[in-house]
């Protein structure tokens, strides 16, 4: 059956050959895990819970192959098979009913736009093991709309990146030269279905959207291009997350400058723009984050604890 589940439409019979994302039609998850490192609604630390955290699913392969990805292990197109830990509904679902009791009861999603077609099977799944949590898709912000309309009802909290508005800047990071048309339009079918409040019980999200941003080192206008979409397209209402942690990954050549890490300057640059825009509600990161989110993948229970 030709795979049209992303943007890039390869339309190759996955059980036969790989696309660009390099996922069989097999579902391939590489960790299932409690993650400490998203916004505080999502985790439970705004309710002061202890320990906070998300119960997120990490899909193994990526549609949009970013060359700086922190999650380069299992997002590639060919991951060491040592990576992929679950492959099925079933294993998935008991992973996530495992470990929901010592959640904040929000599962993530993680980039998982090239699976979009096992994401109500999975749900179902852990309704049927008694639990019904809030469903956060956490998303590269490269999404097919006909996919995203399919999640409607199904998805609680979108979490979309929207990483350019630079065609030139998408095209030699991430191989999309098409993602500012891409993403825009999925943001809006976003916006659409869950609007841009953010509902929150007790301090935990259960509905409604977070767009982050990562600023990148020497393409500061790229971020200031992003804000001024949002702020020409939707409320003002809406929670930015407003990313420092770009690191570049170890062992890989990146062109100049993206070999480096972001400066003070670049980010209160973007950070008073935001600000400016009228945006109010939201997160900001230390500098110190750029040291953090370093995950390994090859610990099968928590790639993000050392």
């Amino acid at each position: 059956m030709a795979c049209l589940s992303c943007p890039r439409h390869c339309a190759v019979d996955r059980s036969r050959q790989r696309g660009f994302c390099g996922a069989p039609a097999e579902l391939q998850v590489s960790a299932v895990c409690l993650h400490r490192g998203e916004e505080p609604v999502l985790t439970g630390a705004s309710a002061g819970s202890a320990p906070s955290s998300i119960v997120n699913v990490f899909f193994s392969h990526c549609s949009l192959q970013c060359i700086y990805c922190q999650n380069a292990a299992i997002a590639g197109h060919d991951v060491d098979d040592t990576l992929v830990h679950y492959r099925s509904v079933d294993a998935v679902a008991d992973r996530v009913a495992e470990l929901l009791p010592q959640s904040s009861g929000l599962v993530g999603l993680v980039t998982a736009a090239h699976y979009v077609d096992y994401v109500a099977p999975l749900v179902e799944a852990i309704h049927r093991r008694g639990f019904h949590p809030a469903v956060v898709y956490n998303s590269s912000g490269y999404e097919d709309l006909d996919a995203l309309r399919s999640l409607e009802g199904i998805v609680d909290i979108y979490l979309p990146d929207f990483k350019y508005m630079d065609p030139y800047l998408a095209e030699v990071c991430s191989h999309a030269a098409d993602y500012p048309q891409v993403a825009t339009q999925a943001i809006a079918e976003m916006y659409r279905q869950v609007g841009s409040g953010l509902l929150t019980d007790n301090g935990v999200a259960f509905r409604g959207m977070i767009i982050r941003h990562l600023v990148l080192p020497g393409h500061v206008d790229n971020s200031l291009a992003c804000l001024d979409w949002i702020a020409d397209h939707l409320p003002s209402n809406i929670h930015l997350s407003l990313m420092a942690q770009y690191f570049p990954p170890d062992g890989i050549a990146l062109p100049a400058p993206l070999d480096r890490t972001l400066t003070d300057d670049e980010y209160k640059t973007v950070v008073d723009h935001c600000n400016r825009l009228g945006f109010s509600r939201g997160w900001l990161q230390e500098m110190s984050s750029q040291h953090c989110y370093r995950p390994d993948f090859t610990n099968p229970v928590n790639p993000f604890e050392a």
